[in-house]
């Protein structure tokens, strides 16, 4: 009887429970409110009409925390090649944003200048006479319908999209690229031939295969008569397993760099056994800027 007793009860506060909650809760239930939904605004995306070019490029453009045009304040530039939404542009931003905020310190507040990609294939390689070496590392040639433009990007780098930025935002002269496996190519060649342009040189699991190491192979040459401008490069390389051209030459890059770069070109070689040539560009990047821009206080 007790037991029965004890069941009957026990279901007696299950009920009035349920209708307690209903009557307090449930009730206060509003339908969702249209009218107070505000967008998350992570950036402003900029278009610049090129002459250099001959089309209209599209640039995402992060703003520190704390930017005003009021402000006497002025930041660094990152230029990130592979730069659209849907490319690198948000996780990147994210890694500087987040590293940036005043209670990590760990980098310096920055403009991240996103560029969205028309055909990296043509913007990021340099003229070659034909594509017999592309099979070489496990690509087609129809895989390039189109190639040989990192002339004309760079120069639109240089002669369009710097002035733009440095004439709409507040900056100052620290500016640093980031470039990852074609864009890496790049990188290394704006380095070598264009060593002025940029302070700061991120080169991610670079594609020098492309044209037979050419590049690697003028690379003394090219140091040797280049511009003495103080610069830093990172390396990033990741596990040698998966592609052991890659590996190699981005060894052979770091080893060149080191002994012709000059006295005042910092070279930092980072191996990344546990990333792959899809994976490396985030870890890459954040270890890059630790080993840019290292923490003296903690």
């Amino acid at each position: 009887m007790n037991k029965k007793v004890t069941l009957l009860f026990g279901i007696l506060l299950t009920i009035i429970g349920f209708l307690t909650y209903n009557l307090f809760f449930v009730s206060e239930y509003k339908p969702y409110d249209k009218s107070k939904h505000q967008p998350f605004i992570l950036s402003v995306v900029d278009t610049i009409p090129s002459k250099i070019l001959k089309e209209t490029r599209v640039v995402n453009v992060y703003l520190p925390e704390g930017y005003s045009n009021e402000s006497e304040e002025k930041y660094s530039v990152i230029y990130l090649l592979d730069g659209g939404v849907e490319e690198d542009f948000i996780h990147i931003t994210g890694l500087v944003r987040y590293n940036a905020q005043p209670w990590i310190n760990r980098f310096p507040k920055s403009i991240v200048v996103g560029i969205e990609n028309i055909d990296r294939k043509k913007d990021f390689t340099f003229s070659v006479s034909n594509l017999d070496f592309v099979d070489r590392i496990g690509l087609q040639k129809d895989q390039f319908p189109t190639y040989g433009g990192s002339s004309n990007y760079i120069s639109f780098l240089e002669n369009e999209l710097q002035p733009f930025i440095a004439n709409k935002y507040k900056t100052n002269d620290q500016k640093t690229i980031i470039g990852e496996s074609l864009g890496g190519l790049l990188a290394t060649e704006i380095l070598l031939k264009h060593r002025n342009l940029f302070a700061n040189y991120i080169v991610m699991s670079p594609s020098l295969w492309w044209g037979k190491e050419s590049l690697l192979t003028e690379a003394s040459n090219l140091l040797k008569a280049g511009n003495n401008k103080e610069v830093k490069v990172y390396i990033g390389t990741p596990n040698k397993e998966e592609n052991q051209i890659m590996y190699k030459d981005a060894v052979a890059l770091s080893r060149i760099l080191k002994k012709d770069g000059g006295k005042k070109m910092s070279v930092y070689f980072d191996y990344l056994p546990d990333e792959t040539h899809a994976t490396i560009i985030h870890q890459g990047v954040y270890n890059a800027f630790k080993l840019l821009n290292p923490k003296t206080e903690f």
